[in-house]
């Protein structure tokens, strides 16, 4: 009979509604067993009358039950994540009503307060992904809870796998991070040196977060790479160093004249015009000394930007051969190219490849044999050669050769050809102008692009300044 009910107005088995009824019942049974031992009514009218009250207890609690079961499943389903119509709902009891009405209010708070946590998450996290320095949180035990977008690219997408001392290889900084982690200290500053995977100079906060904040972190570690700014500061210095003392001496001979101008020569017009002579010689080399400085400098600074533009190899050679047609031929030497068929464009900096061909082509023109010819050679090669100092591009690359007639260069010379402000005694004894920093320049351009320069000279070929450029600047997949 209570399964055909259950069944009829879709009670729960397991909603106690039985139980209920039959615990209700109990009392009026014992009753009527009791009025017919002492035979004031017959057993049949004790049955009739038991009837009714289970019948009358049936009528009053299924409502309340069916009710019940209606609030059970809406908050079932609101705590589920799942849709259900509350007006599906048909309530009459007053109590039930402001049950629901209750629900929806917190529902709706914390929904409410859900979208704006995951509205303030998201916020954060764009906040702190889009820091350029590493940011990572640590629990009581050092492991990484959560870590920003440089930190994850820096070192690794499963970073929060690890634990924050296996990260650096320094005790001074895990010594910094148990202080504090154990309370030693609110707050840690230090600066610290890793050679893995590149030697760097990296300066680190680590910091408590307050007790208030949520979750199990309970320190945020801040990482800055110094490295670039220390490089920067020491070119600064080599540059106002090697500046004042490459200028000290055309300063100095530019002051000796014009005091000399001023003094015994002031009415020589013979050695005013020499004096003067020399001294345009020397603002001109300081001139061309600090463009070269700043040059150099320039090319430093963007060392670690990738070039993105496509260059015409032979139209930048053809061109430098052009600009500097009048100076071959005040030393009657004749620029040749010789180019190989479809040679392939570059990806590089192009003003850049341009200074490069200038200088070589320039040097071969200034120290080359008078009446001799300057040869230009364009062609492709599978591969860079490697460099002990630097990693070169793999893949394809275009090789340029610059030739001149003179006379060899010794092996010493030969491997301190790029360093800054070298010039080969040979050169200064016949006072061939120069401020040494061409070919430093030419190093630093090689370097950007993950090329190589390969040097050759011997007494019956003359000299072979030969550069390596990769044709894409992008890394080919390695099977």
């Amino acid at each position: 009979m209570f399964k055909f009910v259950r069944n009829i107005f879709s009670i729960e088995r397991d909603s106690r509604f039985v139980a209920r009824i039959l615990f209700l019942s109990v009392p009026s049974a014992l009753v009527f067993m009791v009025l017919v031992l002492l035979k004031l009514i017959s057993p049949f009218l004790a049955i009739i009358s038991l009837a009714s009250v289970v019948i009358f207890n049936l009528l009053m609690l299924f409502p309340i039950t069916f009710e019940l079961q209606q609030i059970k499943k809406y908050v079932s389903n609101l705590a589920a994540g799942g849709d259900f119509d509350e007006k599906s709902m048909s309530l009459s009891e007053k109590d039930a009503r402001e049950i629901v009405s209750a629900v929806n209010a917190m529902h709706s708070f914390w929904a409410y307060k859900n979208d704006a946590l995951e509205a303030q998450t998201i916020s954060d996290t764009a906040v702190l992904d889009s820091l350029p320095d590493p940011i990572m949180m640590i629990d009581r035990a050092g492991n990484i809870l959560g870590a920003n977008l440089s930190a994850r690219t820096l070192f690794g997408k499963n970073i929060t796998d690890k634990n924050v001392e296996k990260l650096f290889p320094s005790n001074n900084f895990n010594t910094a991070v148990s202080k504090v982690l154990n309370k030693e200290s609110k707050s840690e500053n230090l600066i610290f040196y890793i050679k893995k995977p590149s030697s760097q100079k990296l300066y680190a906060h680590i910091k408590q977060l307050p007790w208030l904040s949520k979750g199990r972190a309970v320190a945020v570690i801040s990482i800055y790479d110094m490295t670039k700014s220390m490089k920067i500061e020491k070119m600064q210095s080599d540059f106002v160093a090697n500046a004042s003392h490459e200028l000290r001496t055309p300063l100095s001979i530019i002051s000796g004249f014009i005091e000399t101008l001023q003094t015994t020569a002031k009415n020589d017009a013979k050695a005013r015009d020499q004096f003067l002579k020399i001294m345009k010689e020397q603002a001109e080399f300081m001139s061309a000394l600090i463009e070269n400085l700043l040059s150099l400098s320039k090319i430093e600074l963007n060392q670690d930007q990738r070039p993105d533009e496509t260059v015409d190899v032979l139209e930048i050679a053809e061109d430098v051969a052009q600009s500097l047609s009048q100076k071959a031929a005040e030393r009657k030497i004749k620029i040749k190219i010789h180019f190989e068929d479809n040679v392939p464009e570059i990806t590089a900096d192009k003003s850049q490849v341009r200074q490069l061909l200038q200088n070589l082509t320039d040097n071969a023109i200034k120290y080359g044999v008078s009446q001799s010819d300057v040869q230009i050679n364009i062609a492709k090669t599978l591969s860079i050669p490697p460099a002990k100092s630097h990693k070169v591009a793999l893949g394809e690359a275009v090789a340029i050769s610059v030739n001149n007639k003179g006379s060899k260069i010794s092996t010493e010379d030969l491997t301190r050809l790029t360093e800054r402000f070298y010039r080969m005694q040979e050169h200064k004894n016949l006072n061939i102008k120069g401020t040494g920093l061409g070919l430093s320049i030419a190093k630093q351009i090689i370097l950007r692009h993950r090329g190589n320069l390969m040097v050759t000279s011997t007494s019956y070929n003359g000299t072979t300044f030969t550069i390596y450029l990769p044709i894409s600047q992008e890394e080919p997949n390695q099977d």
